[in-house]
Parts: structure tokens; sequence; C-alpha cells
């Protein structure tokens, strides 16, 4: 991969340099591409959920048996910034852990989140933008 597609994957996210990007939810089959592109964009390691900085980025990595998606949708928004994103990222249909897209539209406003965009975020995961109804009022 080149550097310019690697970039590109996470500009694609709205990672700019200087954002702080909390990881939520890694495992050995995270896309280690757009990790690694993330943390090249924003110039720094992506933070994990025991730090105490306030997250511009949330990347939450979910799977079909990873539990309870409200939970992990509420715990994610606890360190976001005001007008902070979540990115949902999911494995890609006919992948294993799969989750359905009606799973995320029915439980994201039930944890305050609202969707506003789905895209292809690596060869393997689809990237769900998630934010809170006072970062998509604040964008207009």
């Amino acid at each position: 991969m080149s550097v310019d597609s690697g970039t590109s994957m996470a500009a694609r996210l709205g990672i700019k340099p200087g954002m702080v990007v909390q990881e939520l939810g890694w495992d050995e089959d995270a896309d280690e591409d757009l990790r690694d592109s993330i943390v090249e964009l924003s110039g720094g390691e992506m933070v994990d959920e025991e730090s105490d900085e306030v997250a511009d980025v949330v990347l939450l990595w979910w799977r079909e048996d990873d539990g309870d998606l409200f939970d992990a949708l509420t715990d994610a928004i606890t360190s976001l910034a005001e007008d902070g994103v979540v990115w949902l990222l999911v494995p890609k249909s006919g992948r294993p852990g799969h989750v359905s897209p009606g799973d995320v539209t029915e439980v994201a406003p039930t944890a305050g989140l609202s969707q506003t965009s789905s895209i292809s975020a690596a060869k393997d995961w689809s990237g769900i933008r998630l934010v809170t109804p006072k970062a998509a009022r604040s964008r207009r």
C-alpha cells in the first residue's frame, strides 16, 4: 500500500492533523493499514479507553458477537468532544462478524447518536459515521 492511499483512507474518515483519535474494540482482525493511516495523518498514536483525553474521533471496531452494541456506543461517547464523531467499523456483508445495518439503525438513536453516512472504510470493514444530535446541528 502506498502512503498516499493510506492517508486517503484516514482522510475519508475526516481525520486531520492534531486530532485525538480514541480506538475501542481493537482485535487481531482490525485493519492495520487503516490504523496506520490514522496514526500517520493525525500525527499521534490513538488513545484507548483508559485515556482521559477528550476525543475528536472515536473508532469503534464492532463485530456481531462483541456483546451489547448499545453499551458500546454509550461508552464510545463518554470521552467524545461535543462536535466529535464516532466511526462504527463493522465487517462488510459476507465477512465473519457482519453486523446488520438495521441493528445499527435501531440502536444508535437510543444511544443518543444519529447516523449520517456509511463508507467502505477498508478492505473488510464498513464505516458508519455517527454523531450526537448536538454535533449534527452545529455543523449545519
